[in-house]
């Protein structure tokens, strides 16, 4: 408790290889950032894996005063290292995973070649391993009391953690931020694509109901997922969006309505590239569009503001660049306040 005592919020980011420099251990933390360094199945630009290192280096340059969270470094957050078999296991699967994808890109059949078949379950068999150590990780936080970020990662990385919290909770919604809408059935042969994160989310039963937001490349078979899960889920598309403040609709009124379609208790999941490219342009699949920094913040704000209570959340597909990192940071600090906040823990 010494350290927490004597530490200066206004000092310099102390090199204490802790997120921000702020001076709490696991223990003594209320939120715990679990990095999950994989990057498997991008199906375009490389480098996720090495985001949770990034934007660890990039936190040091925070301030920590945050103008809608009194004292918000005092909530405590921990972050904790990279684990290094899950960054060996997604280096050696990213290559089989490229190989496999250059094959079907140059109109290759994988049915009818087993050396590629071979790699398909490989990939397969490693994300399903993948899933299944997020979920007893994020378990084990979530039973300690804790409250649980993700930090990836590709956005596949956050399926085991969904599923630890189907466990402790009956039904919660979440609040899905990004361009995509991922809601692929295995996606390039990969049953757990970065492209099939929410196919695979909305086979709980728990996820009553799914909300995306800036939603801006898509496909035929997610616009027919979207129909046939009816009031399931609800799209608030970015050119909608964009043409309802163009004429006059303020995003005030339009985030009222996207906070009305949640439920009490509420997941978010981050994608870093919901927002305008030139804010992360290293991310993995950035397209044109998207929110504007504090557009996103103001609608988490108001969430909370709207009585929904955050039970968790990731932030994945940063890129593996210093900005990208910069901003992903920022955007965590604040989400580890709201998310405080909400939970009457500051």
């Amino acid at each position: 408790m010494t350290k927490i005592r004597d530490f200066d919020p206004s000092g310099i980011g102390l090199r204490n290889g802790n997120f921000i420099g702020l001076p709490f251990s696991e223990d003594t933390a209320r939120v715990v950032l679990l990095p999950v360094s994989w990057d498997v199945t991008v199906s375009y630009g490389e480098g996720t894996a090495m985001a949770p290192s990034a934007i660890l280096e990039a936190s040091l340059q925070l301030d920590l005063y945050d103008s809608d969270v009194k004292d918000a470094w005092k909530l405590g957050i921990f972050m904790q290292s990279p684990d290094q078999e899950i960054q060996s296991k997604s280096k050696n699967l990213r290559k089989k995973s490229a190989s496999y994808i250059r094959f079907l890109e140059e109109g290759g059949d994988p049915d009818k070649n087993p050396e590629m078949q071979k790699l398909l379950h490989e990939v397969n068999s490693g994300s399903e391993y993948l899933n299944k150590w997020l979920m007893i990780q994020s378990g084990k936080l979530l039973d300690a009391g804790k409250l649980v970020g993700v930090i990836g990662g590709d956005h596949s990385v956050p399926l085991g953690f969904v599923k630890a919290l189907t466990e402790k909770y009956e039904d919660f919604g979440i609040l899905h931020l990004d361009a995509h809408m991922d809601l692929r059935d295995s996606y390039e042969g990969f049953h757990y694509s970065h492209a099939s994160i929410f196919y695979n989310v909305l086979k709980a039963k728990q996820v009553s109901k799914l909300v995306q937001v800036g939603i801006r490349d898509y496909c035929d078979e997610e616009i027919e997922c979207v129909a046939n899960e009816g009031e399931r889920i609800s799209v608030f598309f970015d050119l909608e969006l964009k043409e309802n403040r163009y004429n006059g609709k303020t995003w005030s009124a339009q985030c009222d309505e996207i906070v009305k379609e949640l439920p009490e208790l509420v997941y978010i999941s981050f994608d870093v590239d919901c927002l305008d490219p030139k804010l992360c342009p290293a991310t993995g699949t950035p397209v044109p569009g998207g929110l504007e920094f504090q557009e996103a913040l103001f609608l988490l704000k108001k969430m909370v503001e709207g009585g929904r209570k955050i039970i968790g959340f990731d932030v994945c597909e940063t890129g593996n660049s210093e900005w990208d990192a910069n901003v992903a940071a920022r955007l965590i600090y604040r989400l580890c306040n709201l998310a405080g906040r909400s939970n009457g823990l500051i």
